[in-house]
């Protein structure tokens, strides 16, 4: 009697658990990419009136958004033929392609070698290595200058028999891999309900395809913005209808902002309903907010995103469904955005409110 008394509450208490959704079994590494979760952030989303959705692009095997655009980049030059077996894959990044790149290089067998400022964060460099890629950090110089890390990627490749420059930047095949995948995917979670989107911009494929395909799937009503950091011209150029290119200042943020407008951008610049700025200040306190509200530990970049979300749902008002991209994780910045003397040589301290600062542990 006992016993069939526990059975029954026992079976009352797990079927009233919800059912676990899995997927079928892939096919290695690059089977497990794209098909990210998009959470809802709960205490924006009560805050705006809004459903704040952020695509968690940290979930992606190689660790960010960035892993995406490195496998398309990788098939667009085998598909044309520009590498064979055993070939060596260059390019200039900030650190995110380069992983990828180095991720799906290890899975396909090929050699990878990266350029990157060395104004980048010691963990993405470590890591970079530790994944096998020949790495060399170089001054930080602007896009015109030949000593640019893009630029002394291609002259790397030109040197080798057998490699390609996959040209993140201005190959858009970075730009389809978000037509193909991230958009669809987006689509589909939010069953077609997508009101807004933003995101910063690096190469700009992400913001670019995204806003390709949602603009056409929705037939013009999903509305785009492009969040930009300090530093970044694309804001002005916006703002200004295509104008203005002004820069000013600079970005504790890593691989996002621009001088210019990027062969992956320009297709769908027209897409872009409006811009916004974010301050640092306002990123820096979001990754802790984030930590300590949702669980979720994400770098400067995303942050960006998230506050941008934040501003497009005031924008656009209450009950709307916004969607950004969480690029990565905190873990690959964590030396410079958790450490006391770090935020203070930024000028930053007062930024992360008193109830916060007790994330910041590393001195």
């Amino acid at each position: 009697m006992l016993r069939n008394s526990v059975l029954s509450i026992a079976k009352r208490a797990y079927s009233s658990q919800p059912v676990i959704s899995v997927s079928k079994p892939v096919e290695g590494f690059i089977g497990a990419l794209g098909n990210t979760p998009l959470i809802r952030l709960n205490r924006l989303s009560k805050e705006t009136g809004s459903n704040i959705y952020a695509k968690a692009e940290f979930m992606n095997p190689g660790g960010s958004v960035k892993d995406r655009a490195a496998l398309f980049v990788v098939k667009d030059a085998e598909e044309k033929g520009l590498i064979k077996a055993g070939g060596t894959v260059v390019e200039g990044t900030a650190g995110n392609t380069g992983i990828g790149l180095a991720h799906v290089c290890r899975a396909k067998g090929y050699k990878c070698v990266i350029y990157m400022p060395n104004t980048q964060s010691q963990e993405k460099i470590d890591l970079l290595r530790m994944l096998g890629a020949e790495v060399y950090p170089v001054p930080a110089v602007a896009f015109d200058n030949p000593e640019n890390y893009n630029h002394q990627a291609a002259r790397h490749a030109k040197r080798l028999d057998n490699a390609v420059w996959t040209n993140q930047f201005d190959n858009t095949a970075n730009r389809r891999a978000h037509i193909e995948t991230t958009g669809p995917e987006i689509w589909k979670q939010l069953d077609g309900q997508v009101d807004g989107f933003t995101c910063s911009t690096g190469t700009g494929g992400t913001l670019a395809g995204v806003a390709r395909f949602l603009k056409e799937k929705s037939n013009g009503k999903t509305k785009i913005f492009l969040a930009d950091p300090p530093g970044s011209v694309l804001y002005s150029y916006i703002k200004s209808g295509g104008t203005l290119i002004e820069r000013g200042g600079s970005s504790i943020t890593e691989g996002i902002g621009q001088g210019r407008v990027t062969e992956n951008l320009k297709p769908d610049i027209e897409l872009i309903d409006d811009a916004l700025q974010i301050p640092d200040a306002e990123s820096l306190k979001m990754i802790y907010r984030l930590l300590d509200e949702e669980g979720i530990y994400v770098g400067a970049s995303s942050a960006l995103n998230v506050v941008a979300a934040v501003e497009m749902a005031k924008k656009l008002g209450p009950g709307k469904n916004i969607v950004t991209i969480l690029c990565d994780g905190a873990y690959r910045y964590q030396s410079r955005l958790f450490s006391k003397k770090w935020i203070e040589s930024k000028g930053l301290t007062d930024a992360i409110p008193e109830h916060l600062k007790k994330y910041a542990t590393l001195d």
